[in-house]
């Protein structure tokens, strides 16, 4: 006989609950009150402050109990062959599989109690007898996007979770449509749905202080109705918070697996009544994977991965102006990701505040990267930024835009360096750079020029050991080839650049001598796993998205542009002019769709190459421009730029009054600004001149999570992302090799 102890979840306590265990167990009475600070046997007999009502002291209260109980069961004759606790139950269950003792759970279901119980705006609403995809339909049509489902507890019922408004009309319209009986529960907050992010992330945080087993037994995960890995405790808890209680499939899995008693262990009777509901009417049985031969986890270098201690040979590379925020660089690293801050266009005060908000940041052991922009006109810019890096021991540069190595990049690279006993030169900080052609991805596989390490020598920013050391080993020791992406691009076709840029490597490689070997990795157009697939097939040691996590909650631009990016196709891009390489012709990438920026940015460029100043425009066209393109005079805008100019660059106010065209050039890139800003602040009224940097990539995810939740931004999340496109690339590459290991076969 196969038998599975399940445990109850929040809403089983009551006043007397565990009076026949607390003399039993003394020592884990003991312990638990003195971790939570107040008597735990008083609280539960008797209600005494601070009482069984806020989540903060219900949930732990119910495990102690609930772990008591189990403690009790298992003393008394043979234990569980798989265990399942629903919700806050879960916990218990851990703790019976020996995936921590019984101190660290009471540490954590208070931790889990405080941030659970300090979100608030929302509620859960349970409806009996229902046909789920009914409510959903009703939902939809209501337009009731904003409510998740929050728990499946069997096949007629479900509990409801969103804003307390949006639930009252869910309910009404559920009534109306006789589609099932409607009861609100009595729970501070949305929980188990998208509204407790927050709530999920700060947990995140204090998991990375646990160690866990893993688990003796089977234990049935709320998340994925499917036993939890040996290594995915942390992962699946801190999703329990924010994602839905699959009960019903959990169940179900028991049924179909042969379990044939389920004995409820805790307070209340909830679950031994809905085991029994389920037994009769259980969800399907799951459809058994194949044997998987390929694994997202092998995918890429594992160099790669050691050197930035990192789950996946998958990075989310920086985006200009801060929209890679330090909420999304800070979640990648909880992920056991990596995530690089967009400093490029922010002052070093803002970079400064970002670096030490990241640095505060529990958690990431110092798993983030910062963006080095490349600043040719302005040198100044890059060595401050470099010196601000290394005094916050900065260890992982993205370095982008650059056409060749310069000396901040060196400086960076190389602070720190020298040799091991043995002589090996090494470094202790990366440069990961992005190139699109195989000039400058040279440039960072070679050793620096001779003449820049003397020159860092000599003014002190390297000492003679440093330079030794970064003679014999390669600026870059990680190329990134940038293909069709967003932002600055040469439009370059990953199947012709990235076999180029490898053989490249491999013939510098076999020219230094490199203790290591150069990694190359790929990005632009990553938008599906089959892409992220394609890249590692072209021998990427690494993958590099950008766009897909500009749409998602922790992107720090507006929701104007991302409600705009949810709907692009992957035609609905174009390139513009950049406006930091304005007179030099680069291009960015952009969103054509729903704006008119790349059209009038390429008409502002097309008036700069032709004529020498903004007097030789034509009356026409410069009522246009003035009326609809910048909604004010070229005088009021020069009146801007120059007052900026005379603060932060001085050194241009000569050449500007000496060149008619240089004015031109100057006044025309405020526009390439001001469109930048409107876009990050989502300015309603000035939406068709919003630049927004992007790629097909975007398009392409929004074709994969079509129809899924993710269809909507405001559940995607950069590490979610990240599993999705490393997942689905490991099972896309696992049925080519099942696909091509038939080849030749016949039958017979």
């Amino acid at each position: 006989m196969t038998v599975a102890w399940v445990f109850p979840g929040q809403g089983a306590q009551h006043v007397g609950m565990g009076a026949d265990l607390f003399d039993r167990f003394p020592a884990e009475c003991a312990e638990a009150s003195a971790i939570l600070g107040y008597d735990i046997r008083e609280v539960c007999l008797t209600d005494s402050p601070p009482g069984l009502r806020d989540t903060s002291v219900v949930q732990p209260a119910l495990f102690v109990v609930s772990a008591l109980s189990m403690l009790a069961r298992r003393a008394a004759g043979p234990g569980p062959d798989v265990v399942a606790g629903h919700s806050l139950g879960e916990y218990v269950a851990l703790f019976a599989a020996g995936c921590f003792d019984f101190g660290t759970g009471v540490r954590l279901v208070q931790r889990r109690g405080e941030l659970m119980g300090a979100a608030s705006g929302g509620g859960m609403l349970a409806v009996v007898g229902a046909d789920v995809d009914r409510i959903a339909d009703l939902l939809a049509a209501d337009g009731l996007t904003g409510i998740d489902v929050a728990n499946r507890n069997s096949a007629d019922q479900v509990v409801l979770s969103g804003p307390e408004a949006s639930l009252a009309a869910a309910g009404k319209a559920i009534r109306a449509a006789k589609a099932g009986r409607c009861v609100p529960l009595r729970v501070s907050a949305a929980f188990h749905s998208r509204y407790m992010s927050d709530a999920a992330d700060r947990f995140a945080a204090f998991l990375d202080t646990v160690r866990f087993e893993p688990p003796r037994i089977p234990v049935i995960a709320n998340v994925t109705a499917a036993p939890y890995p040996a290594d995915g405790i942390r992962e699946l808890l801190v999703r329990q918070i924010r994602c839905p209680v699959r009960w019903w499939e959990s169940m179900s899995r028991l049924v179909h697996s042969g379990v044939s008693e389920v004995v409820e262990v805790g307070p209340g009777k909830v679950l031994t009544g809905l085991w029994e509901a389920i037994r009769t009417a259980p969800a399907p049985a799951p459809v058994a994977a194949p044997p998987r031969s390929v694994s997202p986890e092998v995918l890429g270098s594992a160099e790669f991965r050691r050197d930035y201690g990192v789950r996946y040979a998958y990075v989310a590379g920086s985006m200009y102006k801060g929209i890679a925020s330090v909420d999304l660089v800070a979640r990648m690293g909880r992920a056991g990701l990596l995530g690089f801050f967009g400093a490029g266009g922010l002052s070093l005060d803002e970079v400064t505040a970002a670096l030490v908000r990241l640095r505060a940041e529990p958690g990431l052991a110092g798993r983030f990267g910062m963006n080095l922009i490349a600043t040719a006109d302005d040198p100044a810019a890059e060595r401050e930024t470099v010196a601000r890096y290394l005094d916050h021991d900065v260890r992982y540069v993205e370095a982008a835009a650059y056409t060749s190595v310069t000396p901040g990049v060196v400086r960076f690279r190389f602070s720190g360096a020298g040799h091991d006993r043995a002589g090996t030169p090494r470094a202790v900080r990366h440069v990961l750079a992005k190139v699109s052609r195989p000039e400058v991805a040279a440039a960072f596989m070679d050793p620096p020029p001779a003449a820049v390490l003397d020159r860092l020598v000599a003014e002190g920013s390297l000492t003679p050991d440093e330079a030794r050391a970064a003679s014999r080993l390669p600026v870059a020791g990680d190329v990134c080839v940038e293909a069709d992406s967003g932002g600055h691009t040469d439009a370059g076709n990953p199947y012709t650049l990235m076999p180029a840029i490898t053989r490249l490597r491999d013939e510098r490689m076999a020219t230094h001598r490199y203790p290591t070997r150069i990694r190359v990795g790929a990005a632009g157009g990553l938008g599906s796993p089959e892409s992220v697939a394609a890249a590692f097939v072209l021998g990427a040691d690494f993958v590099v998205t950008g766009s897909v996590n500009q749409c998602t909650v922790e992107a720090g631009t507006s929701d104007a542009v991302k409600d705009l990016l949810a709907g692009i196709d992957v035609q609905d891009t174009a390139y513009a002019p950049a406006g930091d390489m304005f007179e030099l012709g680069a291009r960015v990438q952009v969103v054509r769709k729903g704006t008119l920026f790349a059209a009038r940015a390429n008409k502002l460029y097309q008036l700069y190459r032709q004529l020498d100043g903004l007097d030789d425009i034509d009356a026409a066209t410069r009522r246009t421009i003035e009326e609809r393109y910048f909604r004010r005079s070229f005088d009021e805008v020069w009146t801007e730029t120059e007052r900026y100019l005379r603060k932060h660059r001085p050194h241009e106010m000569d050449l500007v009054a000496r060149s008619p065209k240089a004015k031109m050039a100057r006044v025309f890139r405020w526009y390439f600004t001001h469109s930048n800003r409107v876009a990050l602040a989502g300015t309603p009224d000035a939406a068709v001149n919003y630049q927004v940097h992007c790629g097909p990539a975007l398009g392409a995810f929004n074709r994969v999570v079509a129809g899924t939740a993710l269809a909507d931004w405001r559940s995607r999340h950069p590490d979610d992302i990240a599993e999705l496109l490393m997942t689905g690339a490991a099972a896309y590459l696992d049925g080519v090799a099942r696909q091509l290991s038939t080849v030749g076969r016949t039958e017979g």
